[in-house]
């Protein structure tokens, strides 16, 4: 392995070829960076271009484009609450408290960091464990995938900081929004008032929506500057050793998490990064922290979806199966080139194979470098009063999202969401729990509708599958112990109110 790895560096290394690794990852972060683009688009428009580059040199500067718009996309998230990508939305959740405070800096430090950490041990797993994944990955079928995205929702009544059953609730929606379009299998309409609707409810509108405009109608009406030191000091950016302590842990469960679920077809980061959020606060000590700027909260997820952007090419170059679109791009790619993936790839194409994987490596580097003295100059939009930064904002929204489908039903759709949203918060609903159900919805209706094709309807299918019985129960423990650990916490409240005469004692 390390022999074939060092013949991966001398491909990368190549002047020609390290400088499409460099355009690549600086082009990923600025299209991380602008709300509702994403990578998916830039790689679409850039597709043509690989016709006129070798195989090798094409799938590094498309997977460059991928993992850098992870980075990017959560500088918006940290500085503005706008989620450049689907997994920068937990981002949101504790980066954006961070930049409220007076920390964007050190939340940008914090996460460049957790990034770089989390994309190292995804290459090293990829390395190690490329074709051992593979082969696991291979034995989930449609039972284990239901119950894999099942975990997953009951996971969603942890990632609020309010009631579990209110953000369960909140997923319940999400999944409703989800099946708004025509029936995959029947082609028939569900929920459509319009054929613009056809294709369903865009992804990005839902996210621009909840989060971007939602949180500039909240601060609509706040015409005072806020109080942001631009002249940071690398003192301001460190982080103290309590709070490096702090970080260790989340960080390689993060890494581990994301590594997993990016191997695995039809996952993807934002499963990864909404499943380390939603592990944090179940182990945490102190989970009323979280929400409001919490460190492990912010450095577990940006890990977990940076792991899974680079353990997302297991499938995709030793099966040829995509994981997601930005996966199916690159397939055609490849494809494009003459290559096939798929298991022979690593033995008929072993410098494009261990070429692609040792710029991961190179990559990351290069994004490290370029992120950490560029955090002043983004922090310094945090100057600039809200009140003439917000038409700004809007007007990129507006254009990221027509620039995702070319629809105007989209824009709308994204002003509606971003009214709901305002109207959320205002009850103290959290928008997270909605956009994982409305991504993992899909995934389970279709992987459950096709589970019961197989075997009849009959239900003791995911109890009889190993794996799919260790889901199941891993499912039923957690909602368990969400339900009753707020009963207990309150007995032992009530018994130590008890123990000292009372709340009205005197």
């Amino acid at each position: 392995m390390a022999e074939q790895f060092l013949l991966g560096l001398s491909v990368v290394l190549q002047p020609h070829v390290l400088m499409y690794a460099f355009f690549g990852v600086l082009l990923g972060q600025v299209i991380g960076l602008l709300p509702g683009v994403g990578a998916i688009t830039a790689i679409s428009l850039l597709l043509p271009v690989t016709f006129y580059l070798d195989p090798t040199s094409s799938v590094i500067l498309l997977a460059g484009i991928y993992y850098g718009s992870q980075y990017g996309g959560a500088i918006a998230s940290i500085l503005l609450n706008l989620p450049g990508t689907p997994s920068s939305v937990v981002t949101c959740l504790e980066g954006y408290p961070l930049a409220q405070s007076g920390r964007a800096g050190f939340a940008l430090l914090v996460t460049a960091v957790s990034s770089f950490i989390g994309s190292m041990f995804g290459v090293l797993i990829v390395v190690l464990a490329a074709i051992p994944m593979a082969a696991l990955a291979l034995k989930f079928g449609a039972p284990e995938y239901t119950m894999l995205v099942a975990l997953g929702l009951v996971a969603a009544s942890l990632i609020s900081s309010g009631s579990p059953i209110r953000a369960f609730s909140m997923a319940l929606v999400g999944i409703a929004l989800g099946m708004v379009g025509s029936d995959a299998n029947t082609g028939q309409y569900r929920f459509v008032a319009t054929d613009a609707l056809a294709d369903g409810i865009s992804l990005v509108s839902l996210a621009m929506g909840l989060f971007g405009v939602s949180e500039i109608i909240r601060n609509a009406s706040n015409v005072e500057t806020r109080k942001i030191d631009v002249k940071l000091s690398y003192k301001d950016l460190l982080p103290t050793r309590a709070e490096l302590r702090s970080m260790v842990a989340p960080v390689g469960r993060g890494a581990s998490i994301g590594a997993f679920f990016g191997a695995l077809p039809g996952t993807g980061a934002a499963i990864a990064a909404f499943m380390a959020y939603a592990l944090e606060r179940r182990i945490s000590r102190t989970p009323k922290e979280f929400g409001k700027g919490h460190l492990p909260g912010l450095c577990a997820p940006e890990s977990a979806n940076n792991a899974a952007a680079q353990t997302s090419f297991i499938p995709t170059l030793t099966l040829g199966i995509p994981g997601d679109a930005v996966m199916a791009l690159i397939i055609g790619a490849l494809i494009l080139n003459g290559i096939i993936p798929g298991p022979r790839l690593i033995v008929d194409e072993p410098q494009l194979f261990w070429g692609v994987i040792a710029s991961f490596f190179v990559g990351n580097i290069i994004l490290l470098i370029i992120n950490i003295p560029l955090i002043g100059l983004w922090v310094r939009l945090l100057s600039i009063p809200y009140h003439r930064l917000y038409p700004a904002i809007v007007l990129l929204i507006c254009v990221g999202v027509y620039a995702h489908r070319s629809s105007v039903t989209d824009v709308v759709l994204t002003l509606v969401f971003g009214l709901l949203g305002y109207v959320m918060k205002w009850f103290r609903f959290e928008p997270a729990p909605v956009l994982l159900g409305f991504v993992l919805g899909p995934m389970f209706e279709e992987n459950f509708r096709r589970t019961m094709l197989l075997y009849s309807g009959d239900f003791t299918v995911f109890l009889t599958r190993p794996i799919s019985a260790t889901l199941v129960f891993c499912g039923v423990a957690l909602l368990a112990f969400t339900l009753i650990s707020p009963i207990v916490s309150r007995r032992k409240t009530l018994k130590s109110l008890k123990g000292h005469g009372g709340p009205f004692s005197v």
